[in-house]
């Protein structure tokens, strides 16, 4: 899983935590191991990943306004869409996500994964109220489909989560539940994410770089490209997160160092966003000649988006779209 907090040169820190089932996360010891090390190959552990039609199940948890559910919405929507319009605007989050693919292709020709958004459920008045526990978002998470989906719990603003900006900016993970099969229940494993909204808890660790880094570097704060330093932090966190949900969905895939606190995909490449990235510098990216927006990938609608490098276990490097 990855989330991105820039202390002490940008060693970006990322722990997941899970109540009853397999975790990922990483430290910042190993998220600067990650940067000393680029070229070790990601290791598979001979676990299953995710293959198939798979819905994408937004949990919204608090108050959000339509244009940002729609900013998380489109994202979720842009992974799979290959519009006339995108084939003509590149780089795309489509051609983003198509790196996910090579770990797929490593152990399997034949294996796919689709993704597509499915049903978005809402909790603004926050039932389990606005202090949240690991197990909280496991149960927020069961709210979802429990087959052939991965449910994403984003919490709003003013929801404080158990490690929230403290150790980490999200989680990845699997949960136990159950599905009906032939008139009976069936145990099954669920894989889920969750993501907060840092805007007023702590933009300078989990919105970087649309924020001022706490610690490390000092460099001005770049333009969210959909004008929300929140949610445009949201995408950058979600989009690991799912990275490293699709290769390593249940703790014994692709990932490198301990199964409790391995490095993935995108965590794998801390801090990197385009071509010339170190500490405190996001690399060269596009920049919106009307907003001065900074970003990296097209989206449907029109959207843009800044979106983390991914590993590339054909070139055991950081791949970045710019």
């Amino acid at each position: 899983m990855a989330s991105f907090v820039p202390q002490n040169l940008l060693k970006l820190l990322i722990v997941i935590s899970l109540l009853q089932i397999s975790i990922a996360a990483r430290t910042l010891n190993e998220a600067a191991q990650a940067q000393q090390q680029p070229d070790r190959l990601l290791q598979y552990h001979n676990g299953a990943l995710l293959s198939g039609k798979i819905a994408i199940n937004l949990i919204w948890y608090g108050k959000f306004n339509p244009s940002q559910k729609a900013i998380i919405s489109d994202f979720i929507t842009s992974l799979s869409s290959y519009s006339s319009q995108l084939k003509a605007n590149q780089p795309s989050v489509a051609t983003w996500w198509k790196t996910t693919e090579k770990y797929y292709h490593l152990i399997s020709k034949k294996s796919t994964l689709s993704l597509s958004l499915g049903k978005q459920i809402s909790d603004e008045t926050c039932s389990l109220g606005k202090s949240l526990k690991n197990g909280d978002i496991v149960k927020l998470a069961s709210k979802g489909d429990q087959k052939d989906a991965i449910n994403v719990v984003l919490t709003a603003s003013d929801v404080a989560v158990e490690g929230f900006c403290m150790s980490r900016c999200g989680t990845h993970g699997s949960a136990s539940g159950s599905i009906k099969s032939s008139g009976h229940n069936k145990n099954n494993k669920f894989a889920y994410i969750w993501v907060g909204n840092s805007e007023t808890q702590c933009p300078g660790q989990c919105a970087w770089p649309f924020h001022q880094p706490i610690y490390g570097p000092q460099s001005p704060p770049l333009v969210a490209p959909n004008n929300d330093v929140g949610l445009d932090g949201m995408v950058i966190n979600l989009a690991s997160l799912l990275a490293g949900t699709a290769t390593n969905p249940f703790g014994n895939g692709y990932f490198q160092g301990p199964k409790e606190a391995p490095l993935e995909a995108a965590s794998a490449c801390p801090g990197v966003y385009g071509k010339g990235a170190y500490p405190g510098y996001a690399g060269n990216l596009f920049v919106d000649s009307t907003t001065g927006a900074s970003y990296n990938a097209h989206g449907a609608g029109g959207r843009k988006y800044l979106l983390p490098a991914l590993y590339d276990p054909a070139t055991s490097s950081c791949s970045t779209l710019v």
